[in-house]
């Protein structure tokens, strides 16, 4: 059986599509630094599974470098909004959310090559998640345009916002929404809630399609149409523009301890 090659994204943002066509839809993101395992491949597109989520759609083979080790515990992530990083005199600017390979506070390396980066990074397993560093980090990208499939602060979903301020705190979550509420510790009612809890919701249907993060004072940040912040109750989401609930509000879950 042929071994499973490891790739890793040398790019800001590179898009992963449902199909193997630059017109299929797009589905995810994968953002600097971050790793895939090759499962197939078709003429110049790749099938590939995120080592982080385990999400697998296809990629243009040419944006991915091919890597011999993997390790993501030797990451930073960035915490910059946008940062450039700079290699051999070539420079690209890395968001929110990327990765540091082997990072020890002012390089990382990729494939023995040196990354030199003067942003806020920190390692996620080092340090407690806090409450404060959520909100922090949500503030950081409101006003982010809604994107579907987007992990980043230049184009977002709810649940990419969601495992995106998630990852840089320690907390890994799954890539969808419907995903993530199987996860976490379930807050049995909505006067239990604590701010940095997730609330998820329904829409037109009894399926979960959507999530927020919970903050104080009844209050949640969200992707719709822009990230923002409303209102919420035992109800759903209420939006003060529209004078309306917009989404039902179906489970809560913990993640992490106040």
């Amino acid at each position: 059986m042929t071994k499973v090659k490891i790739g890793i994204s040398r790019l800001s943002i590179c898009p992963i599509r449902a199909k193997p066509d630059d017109r299929a839809e797009m589905v995810s993101q994968l953002l600097f630094g971050e790793r895939v395992h090759v499962l197939d491949q078709k003429n110049n597109w790749i099938k590939v599974k995120c080592t982080y989520d385990g999400y697998e759609g296809w990629m243009d083979s040419k944006q991915i470098t091919e890597i011999s080790i993997d390790n993501p515990e030797s990451s930073a992530v960035a915490l910059e909004i946008s940062e450039a990083i700079f290699c051999d005199g070539d420079s690209t600017y890395i968001t929110l959310g990327a990765e540091l390979p082997l990072y020890d506070g002012m390089t990382a390396e990729i494939n023995e090559q040196k990354y030199r980066y003067s942003g806020q990074a920190v390692n996620p397993t080092e340090y407690n998640a806090s409450y404060l560093m959520i909100e922090k980090l949500a503030k950081k990208l409101m006003n982010t345009p809604y994107l579907w499939g987007g992990r980043s602060p230049f184009g977002i979903d709810c649940s990419g916002f969601t495992q995106l301020i998630f990852k840089c705190i320690g907390v890994k979550l799954s890539r969808d929404s419907i995903d993530q509420a199987k996860q976490g510790e379930t807050v049995d009612f909505v006067e239990l809630a604590a701010p940095g809890d997730l609330a998820f919701f329904t829409k037109k249907s009894s399926k979960i399609s959507h999530v927020g993060i919970l903050l104080d004072d009844g209050k949640i940040v969200h992707a719709s149409g822009r990230v923002r912040i409303d209102s919420y109750d035992h109800y759903g989401i209420f939006n003060q523009e529209l004078e309306e609930y917009t989404h039902r509000l179906k489970i809560i879950k913990r993640f992490i301890k106040n």
